[in-house]
C-alpha cells in the first residue's frame, strides 16, 4: 500500500517553523491587517505635495518605513501559513486578501515615482540641507530618479498599478495548479513497496540505484505534465505577455532589460554568463561521458543523471545529523556567524518535512522578526546541502536586517545566491577534508560535480530558455506547447551533448519550473554559484580578513548596487573571470574523479 503524506495537523510542532513569533493567532493578524488599511487613505496626504517642503518629503519616507515594517510581518505570516498547506482555504483566502491589498496599495501610491522624478535636482539638494534626516534616503531617491525615462504620468501609473492584480493571474493560477491541484501516480519506491509521486520525492526516486525505479518515476511524473501541457503553455505565455506589456509601457527595450534594471544589473552580465558557459561546454560533455562510463551504460538517459555514479556509500541522514554537519562545515566563517546558525536550529526558524499540500521545494524568507526556512527534508546528502544553502540565505537576511535601516535592509536577488552557495561550497570542502575513504571521497566529488551541473549549467540553460521565449514573444511568435517543447529539446541537446539520450519526456521540463514565472530570476543561481566558489576559496585561504569582508558584504543590504557589494567581498561579476574560475574548479573535480576511478 502506498505511503501517504501526513496532514499538516499531524506534523510534530518541533518540526515546524514558529509562525507564532509573528502572530499568536489569525485574529491578531486580522487586527494588524485592519490597521494597514489606514495607509491607503493616507496616500492623499502626500499626493501633489512631495516636492513642496523637505518636511513633507521626509514625512513620506518615514511613513513608508513604518508601512514596510508592518507589511513585512503581515506578509510573512500570510505567506508562511499559506505555504504550510496550499490547500487550506483559510490561508488561501488570507493570502489572496493580502495580495489584493498590495495591489490597491500600489495603486494608491502610484503617483509617488512620477512626482519624485519631477522634483528638480537643486530642490533635492536644498531639502537635504534643510532636513538632515532626509540624507538617509538619498540613495533611494537616486534610484528613483534613474527611473525617470521609464516612468509614465501619475494617472497612467495608477492604471498600470491597478492592472497588476489581473496581470498576476497567470502566475497565481500556475502556482495553485502545480502545488495543490496536480495529482501524481503511485510508483515503486525501490524497497519493494509503493509510494505516491510528489514534488518532494521525485528527485529522491530518480536518484535510486534501481534503474527501473528511476525510469518509472521519470515517465510517470512527466505524464501528468503532458496531460496539462497546453494549459501550462498558455499560462507561461500569459506570464511573458504581461512582462512585455509592462516593459513596453515603461519604455524598456525588452523584458530582460526591464527585469534587470530593477536589480541594477547590466544586460551584458546575463548574456556574458550564457556565452561563457557556451565557451566551456566541453567540460559538461566530459562529465556526461564520465557518468555514462562509470554507470556502465550503453545508453545514458535523462533519468540516469541524478543517480550517484559511485554506489555503496549513500545513506539516510537524520535531520539532527544534517544540522551537525552544516554547523561543523561552516566553522571557517567563525563562531559569531555560527551562533546565528545555532539560533535558527534551536528557535524553530525551519519547517522541516513535507506534508500534504505543503509548497514544494525550499526557500528562505527574511522576516524582520527572524528568517524562516521552508524545507521538504528527505534525508539524503542533497537535503543536507539544501539546509546549508537556505541557512546561507537566512543569515544574509539576519545580517542585513540587523545592520541596515529599513529602507536598505532588503538585498537584491543577484547577491542572494552568493551567500547560500558559499555555505554549500564550505560544507563540501569540510566533508572532503574529513574523509579518508576513497569511495566516500568519490561520492562527495560526484555530489560536487552535480552541484556544477544542476546550478551552473542547468540554471544557465534555464536562463537561456527564458531569454529565448521572451525574444520569440517579442518578435510576435506564439508560445504553444509544441513550440516550447521543441525549443527546450534543442537546449537540452546542446547542454548535454551526444553521449546523452534526450528522452521525449524531458521536453516538458519547462512546464514544472516555477522560476519561469519569476521574471528573469534563474540566471542569478549560476552567477551566484560562480561568485560563491571564488569567495569560499578566498575564505579558506585567507582566513579572518576574508571573513570580515564577507560579513561586510552580508551586512550591506541594498546600501549600494550588487556589483559593488560583491567587490567589497573580493569578487568582480562585471567580468567573466569568476565564471571561468568556477568552471576550472569543475574541470579539476572531473580530473580527480577520473583518477580515483582508475586506481
Amino acid at each position: 500500500m502506498a505511503e501517504e503524506l501526513k496532514k499538516r495537523s499531524e506534523v510534530a510542532k518541533e518540526d515546524t517553523w514558529a509562525t507564532e513569533d509573528l502572530y499568536e493567532n489569525d485574529e491578531l493578524w486580522q487586527a494588524d491587517f485592519k490597521k494597514a488599511q489606514e495607509f491607503i487613505p493616507l496616500a492623499e496626504k502626500y499626493r501633489g505635495h512631495l516636492g513642496e517642503t523637505a518636511e513633507m518629503l521626509y514625512g513620506y519616507f518615514k511613513q513608508n518605513d513604518e508601512m514596510d515594517v508592518l507589511l513585512d510581518r503581515l506578509a510573512s505570516y500570510a505567506a508562511r501559513k499559506h505555504d504550510e498547506d496550499t490547500t487550506n482555504p483559510v490561508y488561501q483566502a488570507m493570502y489572496a486578501q493580502l495580495m489584493s491589498y498590495y495591489n490597491r496599495l500600489g495603486a494608491a501610491y502610484a503617483y509617488v515615482v512620477p512626482e519624485l522624478v519631477d522634483i528638480p535636482e537643486e530642490t533635492y539638494q536644498k531639502f537635504y540641507e534643510q532636513e538632515p534626516g532626509l540624507k538617509l534616503y538619498e540613495r533611494a531617491i537616486a534610484r528613483t530618479l534613474a527611473r525617470k525615462p521609464h516612468t509614465r504620468s501619475a494617472a497612467e501609473e495608477k492604471i498600470l498599478a491597478d492592472a497588476r492584480e489581473m496581470a498576476n493571474l497567470a502566475s497565481d493560477a500556475y502556482s495553485v495548479m502545480n502545488n495543490a491541484d496536480l495529482k501524481f501516480p503511485v510508483v515503486p519506491d525501490g524497497e519493494g513497496g509503493k509510494v505516491r509521486l510528489t514534488h518532494g520525492n521525485f528527485i529522491h526516486l530518480v536518484e535510486n540505484k534501481d534503474r527501473e525505479v528511476r525510469r518509472k518515476a521519470f515517465e510517470e511524473f512527466y505524464s501528468v505534465y503532458d496531460q496539462f501541457k497546453n494549459t501550462c503553455a498558455s499560462l507561461l505565455y500569459g506570464q511573458v505577455k504581461q512582462q512585455m506589456f509592462y516593459a513596453r509601457q515603461h519604455s524598456y527595450a525588452s523584458t530582460m532589460e526591464s527585469a534587470l534594471f530593477r536589480n541594477e544589473i547590466p544586460v551584458e552580465v546575463y548574456k556574458n554568463l550564457i556565452q561563457t558557459v557556451h565557451d566551456n561546454m566541453g567540460q559538461m560533455y566530459r562529465y556526461v561521458a564520465l557518468r555514462k562510463k562509470l554507470l556502465k551504460l550503453d545508453e545514458l538517459h535523462m533519468y540516469d543523471i541524478y543517480t550517484p555514479i559511485v554506489g555503496g556509500v549513500d545513506k539516510k541522514i537524520s535531520f539532527d545529523e544534517a544540522k551537525k554537519m552544516v554547523y561543523e562545515g561552516l566553522a571557517p566563517l567563525g563562531d559569531e556567524y555560527r551562533s546565528h546558525i545555532k539560533e535558527g536550529f534551536e528557535d524553530r526558524w525551519i519547517d522541516v518535512y513535507e506534508n500534504a499540500g505543503k509548497r514544494s521545494g525550499a526557500y528562505s524568507a527574511g522576516a524582520r522578526v527572524h528568517p524562516y526556512v521552508l524545507l521538504n527534508y528527505s534525508g539524503n546528502l542533497d537535503s543536507v546541502f539544501t539546509l546549508a544553502h537556505e541557512m546561507g540565505h537566512a543569515l544574509h537576511s539576519w545580517y542585513s536586517n540587523h545592520n541596515q535601516p529599513v529602507a536598505y535592509a532588503d538585498y537584491k536577488i543577484f547577491v542572494a545566491e552568493v551567500a547560500s552557495t558559499c555555505n554549500e561550497a564550505l560544507l563540501m570542502q569540510d566533508l572532503l577534508r574529513k574523509t579518508t575513504d576513497k569511495k566516500e571521497r568519490a561520492y562527495l566529488l560526484n555530489h560536487a560535480l552535480e552541484g556544477f551541473r544542476t546550478t551552473l549549467f542547468r540554471q544557465t540553460m534555464f536562463a537561456e530558455f527564458e531569454m529565448m521565449i521572451n525574444e520569440m514573444a517579442e518578435r510576435g511568435e506564439a508560445l504553444t506547447a509544441e513550440v516550447l517543447n521543441a525549443k527546450y529539446h534543442e537546449l537540452v541537446a546542446l547542454y548535454f551533448g551526444n553521449d546523452m539520450v534526450i528522452d521525449p519526456q524531458i521536453d516538458l521540463e519547462w512546464s514544472r519550473i516555477p522560476h519561469f514565472y519569476y521574471n528573469f530570476y534563474v540566471y542569478q543561481y549560476a552567477t551566484g554559484y560562480s561568485a560563491a566558489i571564488a569567495l569560499s576559496e578566498k575564505i579558506l585561504s585567507e582566513g579572518a580578513g576574508a571573513v570580515k569582508d564577507y560579513i561586510r558584504f552580508l551586512s550591506g543590504g541594498s546600501s549600494t548596487d550588487p556589483i559593488s557589494l560583491l567587490k567589497i567581498a573580493g569578487v568582480d561579476m562585471s567580468t567573466p573571470k569568476p565564471i571561468d574560475a568556477a568552471l576550472k574548479v569543475f574541470a579539476g573535480y572531473i580530473d580527480e574523479m577520473e583518477r580515483l576511478m582508475e586506481e
